[in-house]
């Protein structure tokens, strides 16, 4: 059947696309991505079902490298081979690399869903294969916006790029959803779902999409390759083991490891630039930063990946570890409802995206993504001011505007950046831009996780230690409790465990109290309320710093300027200026 499949694909190559192309175009790439960033998040509403299913304990001890393996692992592979994997778009055809990955995507998800092993060995077969998954779910990401670009002619660019762009970033929101669904039918369901679309759209790809620009045949750049892959994976890594805890320290920055890891990544990173601007036929085009919208627009994605991966994060603690518990919900269900209660943020993106996409198509990308970050500052400060125990219209509202924001920023920024290259590095600039926004999404986890954890670690150990001597436990215990690292305390309800049960239960010490103590200590308010109070000052500087990069975004997207090479779609294969900041015109 494959040889039939690729025969069809054979002779599409030699027939012209149709005027309806450009929609088939669409329709697929979005697809691809969809699957390919709902894989990114599926698995974090589901880890507890998924160490349940595979009968490890994920906060045991030195079991939390399992735990930040499973999310990271995909996040890493993303961010370090996006632009490599452009970059052979380009050279090899973007439309071949692009149905590659979804073959690969697909074989990963099949193998995900037969592990075949218990307790580590089972972790580290779903983290090995989930490095697959990410690596054919990059090469769809790394080359579909350099497909659209290609399909659609510059007055609806926009749009199709914003369809494109907020259903990827609407698919880490659903994400969430579908694996705290799935997680409560069967562990393995998190990964079956992925099987059926991946099958289709692979299939559907080979027998559908078409070159319909000239690859630019060249040399692989082996020198740069091997640099940017070890710099980046080397500091991202260092990025991960930095929010763990090290010796008596509440995270790991003072290790000797992760000192060298950041210094040894970013030194390679300099050599990479170095090597970039020495060779032919770079991986990394350097010069495209020279185009303001190109480099304003990717710093902007940057920073507001970061914030937005750490907005992700914050209020899945928020919501599992404090709120929902309150509010009677016990701590195993916290997971689905978390996903359920975040529903307004995703509502927000399948607004804006397109509307703003299509609008910035007539009016240009500038005020559209400008106004849209000012949005996203404004939600981060209105959530900076909400009570732990918050009123969920208001939280709603807030999450609602957020979305609206980044829809608003995220197609018009993302036409922008692909619409101000030359068609002949389009596959390389979808890379950069990937790279740029699957990096800010890996390195929030480190930011957001340390500030965190380390505004916790001044008040939770007094609090709880305190806390917990008030009810019966015993002062040892109790101060044993209060000591272990704050991030311990996240990831248990990150996980939708009881913290209080988990970190009693085991040494035997919820046996020893009496039957009312023991109601009290794991009941839905005990911890939530101890907690309440240190939480809301670790969120007050992580939203703080959130709301900063979502102002500096703004300020780079409103410095963007005009832009080159949106206009060369048939002509010619150099830049051409264009007046700033307004659409350029082509025939369909």
């Amino acid at each position: 059947m494959r040889a039939r499949v690729l025969a069809h694909s054979a002779r599409l190559r030699d027939t012209p696309p149709g005027p309806g192309y450009k929609w088939v175009a669409l329709s697929n790439t979005t697809l691809g991505v969809l699957i390919a960033t709902m894989d990114a998040s599926i698995v974090i509403i589901s880890l507890p079902a998924i160490f349940r299913g595979i009968g490890l304990d994920p906060l045991a001890a030195g079991n939390i490298g399992y735990l930040l393996w499973m999310i990271l692992g995909y996040l890493l592979v993303s961010a370090v081979l996006v632009v490599v994997l452009g970059r052979l778009g380009d050279m090899f055809g973007r439309v071949r690399i692009y149905n590659l990955g979804f073959l690969i995507f697909a074989g990963a998800s099949i193998a995900l869903s037969l592990d075949p092993f218990r307790a580590g060995a089972g972790a580290l077969w779903l983290i090995l294969w989930r490095v697959v998954q990410a690596f054919g779910g990059s090469m769809l990401t790394a080359n579909s916006a350099a497909i659209l670009t290609d399909a659609f002619p510059a007055r609806q660019r926009g749009m199709a790029l914003g369809i494109n762009q907020i259903t990827a970033l609407a698919g880490q929101f659903l994400g969430l959803l579908a694996g705290g669904l799935l997680a409560a039918v069967d562990w393995r369901a998190v990964f079956w779902v992925s099987v059926p679309i991946s099958v289709t759209g692979t299939i559907w790809s080979y027998l559908s999409l078409r070159e319909t620009a000239t690859g630019a045949r060249g040399r692989v750049d082996w020198l740069g390759n091997l640099t940017f892959a070890s710099g980046a994976g080397i500091l991202l890594a260092a990025i991960t083991y930095g929010i763990q805890p090290y010796g008596g320290h509440a995270t790991g920055w003072s290790s000797p490891w992760v000192l060298a890891g950041l210094c040894g990544g970013v030194f390679l990173l300099l050599v990479f630039c170095l090597v970039e601007t020495r060779v032919a036929e770079p991986m990394f085009h350097l010069p495209l930063f020279k185009v303001r919208a190109f480099a304003a627009g990717n710093l902007a994605a940057l920073l507001t990946a970061i914030a937005r991966g750490g907005l992700q994060f914050m209020l899945i603690i928020w919501l599992q570890g404090i709120w929902l518990p309150l509010h009677g919900y016990d701590f195993e269900d916290t997971p689905l409802w978390a996903g359920i209660f975040m529903l307004p943020l995703t509502l927000g993106f399948l607004i804006a995206g397109p509307v703003s996409g299509y609008l910035s198509d007539r009016f240009g990308a500038r005020v559209f993504s400008t106004a849209g970050l000012l949005l996203v500052a404004a939600s981060f400060l209105g959530l900076l001011a909400l009570p732990v125990d918050f009123d969920y219209g208001l939280f709603a509202a807030l999450l609602l505007l957020s979305g609206l924001g980044q829809g608003m920023f995220s197609s018009p920024n993302t036409s922008s950046i692909m619409g101000s290259v030359p068609p002949r590095h389009r596959g390389v600039a979808s890379g950069m831009r990937s790279t740029f926004q699957n990096s800010g999404t890996a390195l929030s986890i480190g930011v957001f996780f340390s500030l965190m954890v380390s505004g916790l670690a001044s008040r939770l150990p007094a609090t709880l230690s305190s806390g917990l001597r008030a009810n019966g436990v015993p002062a040892p215990t109790a101060h044993e409790v209060a000591s272990l690292p704050p991030v311990s305390t996240l990831f248990a309800t990150f996980l939708g465990d009881n913290p209080i049960g988990h970190l009693l239960g085991s040494g035997g010490t919820l046996d020893q109290l009496t039957a009312a103590q023991r109601a009290t200590l794991t009941g839905h308010t005990f911890f939530p309320e101890l907690v309440s109070g240190p939480f809301h000052h670790g969120l007050g500087i992580v939203f703080g710093v959130a709301a900063g990069m979502a102002l500096v975004s703004a300020l780079a997207s409103a410095l963007r300027g005009g832009h080159e090479g949106a206009e060369e779609d048939n002509r010619r294969d150099g830049p051409e200026r264009i007046a700033p900041d307004r659409p350029a015109r082509t025939s369909s």
